[in-house]
């Protein structure tokens, strides 16, 4: 039973998961730190 979830974890946290994931919260991290910047420069000509 250890054996095979190991085997499941390795499968799941390949390098190129890790990577994606990574990638995706770095995103998100951006997004949620811009968004409250961001009603200056879009409503700025109205």
């Amino acid at each position: 039973m250890g054996q095979l979830l190991r085997k499941i974890m390795r499968h799941i946290f390949s390098r190129e998961n890790v990577f994606a994931v990574m990638l995706c919260l770095i995103i998100i991290l951006l997004i949620i730190v811009t968004a409250d910047t961001a009603p200056q420069w879009i409503y700025q000509g109205f």
